[in-house]
């Protein structure tokens, strides 16, 4: 078993090739945005702690939450970047050009690019399908003549994934051997999300998968929330 200081050790070998290829390639003239999904290619690195604070790029071992691992890009090399192209891309997602799905998969690589799309689908899209449904709830209440608001959220749950929230999440940390506390951390609700899609995936047939699929990425489309960085 390694120790605390080796590990310490494999989690700056992991992190520095990506950091000094992003900083060589800005140096050498290319673009930031591309040079910056280039080391996303190159980061071997699921989880760090860096500067005081936690990142966990990985869910799950299977989702990789790239904006977060972008955002730690843009840090180390922060001064190079153009403030307006960086802060929109941090903000609001997107990049200075249009990029193909083509372009993106080249230059993240088939891995990390089959990992953005656990985490699109998985993440994303899943927590779309919460708020449309949820929109769904509302809106039927005020036909049904409901004055008072009332949090919609547990009957959210039980319409797309058949269980009350509470049951759901208690499942999810047995399972990940996780304390059951009454609150949820971020990361938590992140790696919850994701568990709930494979619930889900794996407890509805194929056209209600197709269907909440669907209606995930229209409630995205409908809010201009593409999700994604990418054009056709």
């Amino acid at each position: 078993m390694s120790s605390p200081d080796s590990q310490a050790v494999m989690q700056l070998f992991d992190t520095k090739a990506a950091i000094k290829h992003l900083e060589k390639s800005i140096a050498d003239g290319k673009e930031w945005y591309l040079a910056l999904l280039e080391a996303i290619a190159l980061w071997d690195c699921p989880k760090e702690t860096h500067n005081g604070r936690t990142y966990r790029y990985l869910i799950a071992d299977e989702a990789l939450d790239w904006m977060l691992l972008a955002e730690r890009l843009c840090e180390a090399v922060d001064s190079r970047l153009p403030e307006d192209e960086k802060l929109n891309f941090l903000f609001h997602g997107r990049l200075p050009v249009d990029i193909t799905t083509k372009q993106f998969k080249q230059l993240v690589g088939s891995v990390r690019y089959h990992q953005y799309l656990n985490y699109f689908y998985g993440i994303t899209v899943e927590e779309a399908l919460f708020w449309a449904v949820q929109d769904e709830v509302r809106k039927e209440r005020r036909v049904s003549g409901f004055a008072r608001e009332q949090d919609p959220s547990n009957e959210v749950y039980r319409r797309v994934y058949r269980q009350g929230r509470e049951v759901l999440l208690k499942s999810f940390r047995k399972e990940n051997g996780y304390h059951h506390l009454k609150s949820t951390t971020l990361l938590e609700m992140k790696e919850f999300t994701y568990w709930l899609f494979k619930y889900r995936l794996k407890h509805s047939d194929k056209a209600r998968i197709a269907s909440d699929t669907k209606k995930g990425l229209d409630w995205l489309n409908a809010n201009n929330l593409s999700g994604q960085p990418l054009k056709s």
